[in-house]
């Protein structure tokens, strides 16, 4: 394909759609259309460029159908998607020698490969003279920015709200373009299947489908859901996963299709409607994605190496039968069962159980928390590169700002306390939906006629307790103290 004769006045902006799949708040598309030229919207997909980690399985399904949308959108406005495959510097020349483009414009990414891929892409760009522009958006800080009073990064999350929630109010949210001036060059663009996000023999994704819908409009629907039946009473309500009691925004924030600026900003709106602490928790839970991206930025190697290495020489015990059993839900402890299911059947999970799964993985099985944290990326249509790799280490007890190790949760507690009437294990482990509630957590326990009447079985129909929690809970200290050297 030949590079396209263009004048100063239509040589277009190349305007590249990464993790921030939405119009509004959207600071480079913004910049491309009041620039007045015209405008060409571009989605790589790279998965070559070194260091990507390639998404997930959930991921990939809900890229697929943003991307849907977000094409849909940008067609309507006049500024059709071009979408390419490759290693994101080689493919941004080839557009630009094919477009006669001089202008690069895109929003900030904050993971290591996506980094070093956008600062080569920036510096090719001026050594061939084209203008090249990046933005805010993903997070309300720069991780760069945001230091101690030594000039170093927040190792402790208290401190780190503190500096976030002192420093200069966020900006206010863009709106949305209102039409494009869209580049009518001759710009080939693949077909969104070609990508092959999409699951196929066999096709697992019809839980995702029911239970969300991706894009922009989605995003603001969960909001506005969100807002309406959740956010007063958050405070109280947020650890009890039978009912919708989360934002669940968390796979829109991770794909870009709404910005915490947003969020920010409709929650001003909000505080005269809404109990000021419960607004002030769920803000504390934006600033703890900001930690975690935080963290990353300062500790690239975050899910693959202990961010205390003291950890290096904790003795995990490798079991790929206990893994594979508590990937599938069959640990014999219903909170954590439920969770694994809910996570295989939604691609998500409550947060409040993820963390009794994760210490279930880590304490009472004794596997690598890496172990956990590569299924939970493959499997979490959320799966972030900065929050995953750092709640599966600070549960752990290897991260930053852990708790202590001694806290091991126990998963029959955990379930009477927010769960009391099972309904959260009864919608995903449906074989023990007809225990009484004060068996639901322990089936165990339950008398064999209580069982019989139910219609469990255990060790058949429900699997016997993969662990003695008891037992599991003094090997997990005795762990410890070995790695300590105390042993």
């Amino acid at each position: 394909m030949s590079a396209v004769k263009a004048t100063p006045s239509d040589k277009p902006v190349i305007v590249l759609f990464r993790h921030d799949l939405r119009l509004a708040d959207n600071r480079a598309l913004s910049a491309a259309t009041t620039s007045g030229r015209p405008v060409l919207p571009v989605f790589i997909l790279d998965e070559e460029s070194r260091g990507t980690r390639p998404l997930g399985g959930a991921r990939r399904w809900w890229l697929h159908k943003s991307l849907e949308r977000l094409a849909e959108k940008l067609a309507e406005l006049g500024g059709p998607l071009t979408l390419r495959k490759g290693k994101m510097v080689e493919v941004v020349k080839a557009l630009v020698d094919e477009s006669g483009a001089d202008t690069l414009l895109w929003n900030r990414r904050y993971d290591p490969a996506s980094m070093a891929a956008d600062k080569a892409l920036k510096q090719w760009a001026r050594e061939s003279n084209l203008a090249a522009e990046s933005f805010d958006g993903h997070l309300l800080h720069e991780p760069s920015l945001v230091t101690t009073g030594n000039g170093g990064p927040y190792k402790v999350y208290t401190p780190f709200w503190r500096a976030l929630a002192s420093s200069d109010e966020p900006r206010p949210p863009l709106g949305a373009p209102r039409a494009l001036n869209g580049f009518r060059g001759p710009i080939e663009s693949m077909k969104l299947a070609a990508f092959e996000l999409l699951p196929s023999q066999p096709d697992w994704s019809g839980g995702l489908r029911a239970a969300w819908m991706p894009g922009e409009e989605g995003a603001q629907a969960r909001l506005r859901s969100f807002f309406a039946d959740t956010l007063a009473g958050y405070g109280e309500n947020r650890d009890l996963p039978g009912t919708v009691t989360t934002s669940r925004l968390s796979p829109h924030l991770a794909h870009g299709e709404i910005t915490p600026y947003q969020i920010w900003d409709a929650l001003k709106q909000e505080a005269s409607s809404a109990p000021g602490g419960d607004i002030e928790k769920f803000r504390k839970e934006i600033g703890w994605r900001e930690f975690c991206h935080h963290l990353l930025f300062h500790n690239p190697d975050l899910a693959t190496k202990n961010y205390n290495s003291a950890f290096d020489a904790f003795p995990w015990r490798p079991d790929k039968a206990r893994l594979a059993a508590w990937q599938r839900g069959r640990t014999g402890y219903p909170i954590v069962d439920a969770g694994m299911r809910e996570l295989w059947q939604t691609g998500w999970m409550h947060n409040r159980v993820r963390m009794v799964v994760a210490s279930f993985l880590t304490k009472h099985l004794l596997q690598d928390w890496r172990q956990g944290e590569v299924w939970f990326w493959d499997t979490l249509v959320d799966a972030d590169p900065a929050s995953n790799p750092a709640n599966w280490q600070w549960v752990a007890g290897s991260g930053a700002d852990a708790a202590p190790y001694f806290r091991i949760f126990n998963p029959v507690l955990q379930g009477e306390k927010f769960d009391p009437d099972g309904a959260y294990v009864r919608r995903f482990v449906p074989e023990l939906a007809k225990l009484p509630d004060r068996f639901i957590h322990k089936p165990w326990q339950a008398p064999e006629r209580a069982l019989s009447k139910a219609g469990v079985k255990l060790g058949e129909t429900y699997p016997v307790p993969a662990v003695d929690h008891g037992r599991a809970r003094e090997r997990a200290l005795a762990a410890h103290k070995e790695m300590k050297g105390d042993a």
